[in-house]
C-alpha cells in the first residue's frame, strides 16, 4: 500500500469511527432512560388551602424501594408539622400523565448526610434502582433529572447530562481563620466524607434530584444545593456554579434503618 493509499484508509476508519461515536444510537440510550425513570421523578412540596398560591415547592424527589417511598434530600423538608402548618406532599403524574397531589409522611432522616426518606398516600408508583456509589469512578457519564429554578419552569421534569469530575471530601481544613464558618466547624467535628462533583450544571429547586447512569438508569447520587455549599465552599465568598451530589451509599444505609417515630 502507499502512504497515500494508507492516509486515505486512516482518514476512512477515523470517519467511520466518528459516525459510529456520533450515532443516533448512542442519543437513544439517554432519551430511552430519561422516558422510563420520568414517572418516578415527583416535585416534593407543602400546600395549605389558605395560603396563595397553596402549593409551595420545595425541591425534588425520586420514587425508590417499594413504590410508596420518596427520598430527597432532609433540608427540604420542614421542620415544623403543627396543625397551622401547610401540609407535606408530593406532586407525581398518574398513568395518563395528569398531575396528582398526595399527602406524605416522613419516614426517616439523616441530617448528617442531608437525605430524607418519605412515606406517601395511595398506590405504588414506579420506583428507581439505587446502584453502588461506591464503584463510582471520575469521568463518569452522569444525568440528573428534577424541577430547577423552583418550578418557574413549570412541573415539568427536566434533564441535565455531564460527568463526574472528581469525587471529593465534603469538607476540607480552611487556610485561614477568615475562612471558618459554623458549619464548616461542625462538619469537621462530625467527620468528612466524599461527593460527587459534577461538571453539570443544577439549579434551585433540583435538591433531592436523582444521579443515574445514562443507560441504565441506577440512581448512585443525590443532587445537593444547600448543604455541600455551606462547607465546600466555606472560603468563597460567593458560591460558585459547581454542583455536588451526596453518594447512594448513605441513602441505602438509611433505607435500611428502621423508621423514625
Amino acid at each position: 500500500m502507499t502512504i497515500r493509499g494508507f492516509w486515505h484508509a486512516l482518514l476512512g476508519l477515523g470517519f467511520l469511527a466518528g459516525q459510529i461515536f456520533f450515532s443516533p444510537l448512542v442519543y437513544a440510550d439517554i432519551a430511552d432512560t430519561i422516558e422510563r425513570i420520568k414517572p418516578s421523578i415527583v416535585v416534593v412540596g407543602t400546600y395549605k388551602k389558605t395560603n396563595s398560591p397553596q402549593f409551595a415547592l420545595r425541591g425534588t424527589g425520586f420514587v425508590m424501594g417499594n413504590g410508596n417511598l420518596v427520598a430527597t434530600n432532609a433540608h427540604v423538608v420542614p421542620d415544623s408539622a403543627g396543625p397551622d402548618d401547610p401540609t407535606l406532599v408530593i406532586q407525581a403524574r398518574d398513568a395518563q400523565g395528569q398531575p396528582q397531589v398526595r399527602r406524605a409522611y416522613l419516614a426517616n432522616r439523616d441530617r448528617e448526610h442531608d437525605l430524607a426518606i418519605l412515606r406517601i398516600e395511595g398506590p405504588a408508583l414506579p420506583a428507581l434502582t439505587l446502584r453502588n456509589s461506591d464503584s463510582i469512578r471520575e469521568g463518569q457519564n452522569i444525568a440528573f433529572t428534577g424541577f430547577p429554578i423552583g418550578g418557574a419552569l413549570g412541573f415539568s421534569p427536566v434533564t441535565h447530562r455531564g460527568m463526574v469530575s472528581s469525587v471529593t471530601p465534603i469538607a476540607l481544613p480552611a487556610g485561614n481563620s477568615q475562612q471558618i464558618n459554623e458549619k464548616l466547624i461542625r462538619r469537621l467535628k462530625n467527620g468528612t466524607f466524599n461527593i460527587f462533583q459534577l461538571d453539570a450544571t443544577a439549579y434551585p429547586g433540583n435538591s433531592g434530584s436523582p444521579v443515574f447512569d445514562p443507560e441504565s438508569g441506577e440512581v448512585f447520587g443525590i443532587i445537593n444545593m444547600v448543604f455541600v455549599k455551606g462547607t465546600k465552599e466555606a472560603a468563597l465568598s460567593h458560591p460558585s456554579g459547581i454542583s455536588y451530589a451526596i453518594p447512594s451509599r448513605y441513602l441505602s444505609d438509611l433505607l435500611h434503618k428502621a423508621p423514625s417515630q
